[in-house]
């Protein structure tokens, strides 16, 4: 028998082991053939070698979540780990997850927070990009097109896959007269680009966010300020992209340049266009479905990870408008 000691000086102990140390008591539940003792700032592991370095292999992973987040949530602990924790908290965390299927994660945001793929479809669009430079994503609203697609780029930016995120929609009023909202540009364009931002403030430290938008390393802005820009090395996501008309999808997506991701997000059931106008985006899935490197992913109402009445809404309005 072998003993291991690991240093805990730098770590934040209380969460590390959790309420009434249930982490360190399922830890060490994973681990039977060893004997973990903590002590301090110290954890000692005995055991055979082999048993001490799988312990160590993925011990390390926690404690680098912990250094990085200053928290750790028993599901994270379970992902780490594997198994079941038991316990009224993390009885909680199974509730509010047994709705959905569980994806592999695709960011860790601000406090932990896991941005993982929570349906199929969802986890549809993680495969498409992967293989595919242009995705279009269709479905209703709630389905979390927007916020997989923000994730996809904001992990392809912490991995040095590309060098910007461009986040853009059509600044088409739904109902109201963009010209009467006071302030600058900026001010009235801002309010129509907030889920954006929304889905950026789960997945990216405040201040680190505050630098991004400042050195243009994430780019927020109306779909019309894309004309005769060359796109690449970055991240584009067009979102809303059924209220763009043809001539602007067609501006938008020749805009890419050779090393560039694009992701077309919309819903065609909430078009906000003059009735004059046709959607782009009902155009381009017909006549863009068969070309390589272009993929279609449609969501639908299983897909709605909001309050569970928005599937209910969404499955009424249907019902209207047959």
């Amino acid at each position: 028998m072998s003993e291991l000691v690991v240093n805990l000086e730098n770590v934040n102990l209380v969460a590390l082991w959790g309420a009434q140390n249930e982490n360190f008591e399922f830890i060490k539940s994973r681990f039977p053939k060893l004997r973990l003792i903590a002590r301090g700032t110290e954890l000692k592991v005995l055991g055979e070698e082999a048993e001490q370095k799988a312990f160590e292999s993925k011990f390390s992973d926690i404690l680098d979540h912990v250094s990085k987040f200053d928290n750790i949530e028993s599901m994270q602990l379970e992902e780490f780990l594997g198994g079941q924790m038991k316990g009224e908290v993390a009885k909680k965390e199974k509730i509010e997850a047994s709705s959905t299927a569980k994806g592999e994660p695709i960011v860790y945001g601000p406090n932990g927070l896991i941005v993982r793929a929570r349906t199929p479809n969802q986890r549809k669009m993680v495969e498409s990009i992967n293989k595919n430079d242009i995705l279009f994503a269709i479905g209703p609203a709630g389905t979390g097109k927007t916020y997989t697609a923000v994730a996809l780029a904001v992990r392809a930016l912490r991995n040095k896959e590309i060098k910007r995120i461009i986040l853009t929609r059509p600044a088409v009023e739904a109902g109201e007269n963009l010209g009467f909202l006071p302030g600058d540009l900026k001010e009235k364009v801002d309010p129509y680009l907030r889920p954006l931002y929304d889905a950026l403030d789960d997945m990216i430290p405040a201040e680190k966010l505050k630098g991004y938008l400042e050195n243009r390393t994430i780019e927020v802005a109306p779909l019309a300020f894309m004309r005769g820009r060359t796109l690449d090395n970055c991240f584009v996501i067009l979102d809303e992209a059924q209220n763009a008309t043809d001539m602007q999808l067609k501006m938008f997506l020749t805009r890419m340049g050779p090393s560039a991701k694009f992701i077309v997000t919309g819903d065609l059931t909430q078009v906000d266009l003059p009735k004059k106008n046709q959607s782009g985006l009902a155009t381009a899935i017909k006549i863009l479905d068969n070309i390589e490197g272009i993929d279609i992913v449609y969501l639908t109402g299983g897909d709605v990870v909001r309050h569970k009445l928005v599937k209910r809404i969404l499955e009424a309005y249907g019902d209207l408008n047959k």
